[in-house]
């Protein structure tokens, strides 16, 4: 194998560095728009050249404007294409051979080749002779094509036989490199895009200019070759036929509509209510780009075709959202593609058992580990690999979109996986780890989480495909770590009201520093920003002592050296931001400051987030507020969205929309107040402060009651076992057709930490009506109900009312004696629980109307909650 030769170079050392040096036999094509910005690279190309000695030979053929100008550095050889394929290629090889070993080439543009002799193949097969001839003579050479000019075969020939390949962009006056291949060498940041002007190059680091840069030019077609004659491909060349027309013009066709439609139902979505927001605000240009960026066939599920549309109706918006918004440059893994892998690694049969309701989760686990080692088919395989030579060794996320996902019926939300890809090292690495990823998401469709929530909702005999959406990580790279300024997920309307002045309506956003991971899934051992938008100020903690005990402290980033996720301290990436942006996130801490004086000279930062001058001193807020009221107007109903947000160098940002779907908040109207003048030997519960969600007024049929002080006496096994428990009890035989059922214990619900919560995963609980936390475990323990999050919103979606009671805060009560003055049914229902009968008291009031009722009232406007037996 050769090795990088010091005496070789590009001209230029910011490219050499870029590239890791030249190697002997180096064949480098340059991808462009137009030949004039090739010609930049080429006189310090040949230039360099000339003063090493070395022999500068120029194939002077294309009808263009000549690459260089007859100068004593340069040999100047004009073979004739007319003369026939054979001929041209002997003269060309013949010049090679007599020009001895280490010249240096220049070729002219060769797509004027494919135009002369009328085929792209042949180009391909002149280039898979020529760039063999020059590798064994240890030449380098330099062949510009034009981008978007040539079919995928004769891009495929080149790409597989050129030693390196890169990507040319212009872009304003600046220009852009993007390797794509380099053979035989490897840096951290070869593969990312790079700019140049004129005199040095840079690399580019935040996601809003690659983004930028990489979408101002047209991607070609990923997988329809010009002799592919599937469905797929004859109505994507109609449809390309009749956009090229309209813009040239020219009226649609008389079909039009009726082939819009029928596209639609091919690759966007055939859910009605969706099916109906994409002809409204999805045209025809947006479904071909779709279909250019569609890795396989079939449709592109709920959840891209969310994002799709709520950036195509916030785009009606004359344009303002325009400047504000970071372009997407996403791809998607069709439908076809998941059931293609089912039926070829014979896992139709083992995913068919999960249809029924009776045995849905036998057979699933062994089916998931199958689905692990699966393969794809080897087209499949090279459309992943040229959409990972797109990204480079930018970071990636690959999620789940299925079919019933994010639609107005099914958030699926945390059910399936999504897995960020770190997207480094070599190309074949890079391709591994990226179908791991997609394995991983496509067991989780036979996780037990997602079957039962399947089996609860009546889906398991619907079609549930698993469409892929894959995005750029939105973000800036600092150091080492690549993450977003800020990240966060937005609600329309806004269930957790803690105070009288917060309007609802308005919406709420929950904020985090890093990787949006934090703000999505329940994190016991640290918090988030939660935001009401019409009173961003007014915050659940009354004191700043309470702000910096509930703040963020750890920071999701991705570790490019370790190409995996990781967490980090707050203070780690303080010093990432300039002054003026770190003052948008953070505050100083003075009290902090002044305890610990020695800490600023460590490099410690004593700051705390709070993201106040971002809420209150920038546009910010406001501009969340407008974007979640233009969707929510235009789907109808409540939203979900998940964003991100940069800093531009001005101290302006951009924000990154990388998710929408409807929000079915239940209970927001015909608000009935709770009752007063309850006497106290009859109130059970009174809580007050913090009630979200769903407005009620209900008889309940069953109390669950986890005692605080005896479940912390408990060991973590047992504690476990409790968790155990609670889920037998909620799907226990006795308890179906039960309509209210109440579920309360000590800290949060759903804890991966036993010490601060029960630990039950949610589909143990979803049958409960209400759930109620009692913050008397542990003093650290606030009611941070993780708004926004895939725990949050399943209590949305199946209409869980939450409340957390303060046992020792005014206007909190919780009468024990009530409860334990009543049988309890525990072991009854479960025999082998008789051991945690102290310390669980189950009651199923709907066996005992006729003596009385527990009634539960509540209003999360109010912020009150009451529960008492009325006879």
């Amino acid at each position: 194998m050769s090795q990088v030769d010091s005496r070789l170079s590009t001209g230029l050392p910011g490219l050499d560095k870029m590239l890791k040096g030249l190697i002997p036999g180096d064949n480098i094509v340059w991808q462009v728009d137009c030949v004039e910005d090739f010609k930049s690279f080429l006189a310090p190309y040949y230039k360099s050249a000339s003063e090493r000695g070395r022999r500068v030979i120029y194939f002077r053929f294309a009808n263009h404007a000549p690459l260089a100008e007859v100068d004593k550095d340069i040999e100047i050889i004009r073979p004739d294409f007319n003369a026939g394929f054979e001929k041209f290629v002997a003269e060309i090889h013949h010049m090679i051979g007599t020009a001895g070993r280490n010249a240096f080439f220049i070729f002219d543009c060769l797509t004027d080749l494919s135009e002369q002799w009328y085929s792209d193949r042949m180009l391909g097969n002149f280039f898979m002779l020529t760039c063999p001839y020059l590798f064994d003579s240890e030449a380098i050479a330099y062949f510009p094509i034009i981008r978007g000019k040539l079919s995928s075969d004769a891009i495929s020939s080149i790409h597989n036989t050129a030693q390196v390949v890169i990507d040319l962009f212009r872009r304003n006056d600046m220009l852009y490199l993007h390797p794509l291949k380099v053979q035989q060498r490897y840096s951290p940041t070869m593969y990312v895009l790079h700019s140049w002007d004129g005199s040095r190059f840079e690399q580019v680091v935040d996601s809003a200019t690659m983004s930028t840069v990489m979408t101002s030019v047209p991607w070609p077609n990923m997988q329809m070759s010009g002799d592919d004659l599937g469905v797929a491909s004859r109505m994507f060349r109609k449809s390309q036929k009749i956009l090229s027309a309209m813009n040239n013009g020219e009226n649609p066709p008389a079909d039009f509509e009726q082939h819009f439609d029928t596209l639609l139902k091919m690759v966007v979505t055939r859910d009605e209510r969706l099916l109906e927001q994409a002809r409204k605000y999805l045209n025809l240009s947006d479904v071909v780009q779709i279909m250019k960026r569609l890795i396989g066939t079939g449709l592109i599920g709920g959840k891209s075709a969310g994002m799709l549309i709520a950036r195509a109706i916030l785009r009606e918006n004359d344009g303002k959202y325009r400047n504000l918004l970071e372009p997407h440059d996403s791809f998607y893994v069709g439908s076809d593609v998941f059931y293609t892998f089912v039926v070829r690694n014979g896992l139709w049969f083992g995913r068919q058992k999960q249809k029924v309701p009776e045995t849905f989760l036998e057979g699933a686990d062994e089916t998931r580990r199958q689905m692990l080692t699966g393969g794809f088919p080897d087209t499949i395989v090279r459309q992943f690999s040229a959409m990972l030579d797109y990204y480079g060794q930018s970071p990636i996320i690959v999620r789940s979109s299925s079919l019933l996902e994010d639609n107005y019926e099914n958030a699926f939300s945390g059910k399936y996986e999504s897995v960020f890809c770190a997207n480094q090292g070599s190309r074949d690495k890079r391709l591994r780890d990226f179908i791991s990823a997609v394995l991983t998401i496509y067991a989780s469709s036979m996780s037990e989480n997602a079957l039962t929530y399947r089996a609860r909702r009546g889906l398991l005999d619907k079609d549930e495909q698993m469409p892929l959406l894959v995005q750029r990580v939105s973000g800036s790279l600092c150091s080492r770590h690549f993450y977003p300024q800020v990240a966060g997920v937005g609600y329309s309307y806004n269930p957790y009201v803690w105070d009288k002045r917060i309007d609802p309506d308005a919406g709420m956003l929950r904020l985090v520093l890093g990787l949006g991971t934090r703000a999505v899934e329940r994190k016991d051992d640290d918090y988030s920003r939660v935001v009401a938008l019409n009173a961003p100020d007014i915050r659940p903690e009354s004191s700043f002592d309470k702000v910096r005990k509930h703040s963020q402290r750890k920071v999701d980033v991705i570790d490019l050296d370790s190409n995996q996720i990781v967490s980090v301290d707050f203070s780690e990436v303080a010093n990432d931001f300039s002054d003026s942006h770190f003052a948008l996130i953070a505050e100083k801490d003075i009290e902090a400051e002044q305890r610990f004086p020695g800490n600023a000279d460590k490099g410690v930062s004593s700051a705390v987030l709070t993201f106040k001058k971002l809420l209150n001193e920038t546009s910010f807020l406001g501009m969340m507020g407008e974007i979640m009221s233009t969707l929510q107007k235009a789907y109808g109903c409540a939203v979900d969205i998940e964003f991100t947000a940069n800093f531009q160098e001005n101290d302006d940002y951009r924000i990154n929309l990388v998710q929408c779907r409807p929000l079915p908040i239940k209970g927001s109207e015909n608000i009935k107040k709770p009752p007063t003048g309850i006497s106290e030997e009859r109130k059970l519960i009174e809580a007050s402060g913090a009630v979200v969600g769903c407005n009620r007024m209900d008889s309940l049929d069953c109390i669950i009651y986890v005692a605080p002080d005896k479940y912390a006496d408990l060991s973590i096994r047992d504690r476990y076992s409790v968790a155990r428990l609670i889920g037998k009890l909620t799907h226990h035989e006795r308890l179906h057709g039960l309509e209210s059922i109440m579920l309360i214990g000590p800290g949060r619900w759903g804890s991966s930490i036993p010490s601060l919560g029960v630990p039950v995963a949610f589909n143990e609980i979803g049958k409960v009506s209400i759930l109620g936390e009692i913050v008397a475990m542990n003093e650290n323990i606030i009611p941070e109900v993780s708004l926004g999050t895939h725990f949050f919103n399943d209590l949305v979606e199946n209409d869980i009312l939450y409340f957390a009671l303060f046992p020792e805060v005014a206007g909190n009560t919780l009468n024990e004696s009530m409860i334990t003055g009543f049988p309890n049914v525990l072991s009854e229902l479960l025999p082998a629980a008789s051991k945690f009968e102290g310390i669980m008291h189950v009651i199923i009031t709907a066996d005992n109307r006729e003596k009385g009722a527990f009634k539960f009232a509540a209003n999360a406007i109010e912020q009150k909650a009451v529960c008492y037996f009325e006879k």
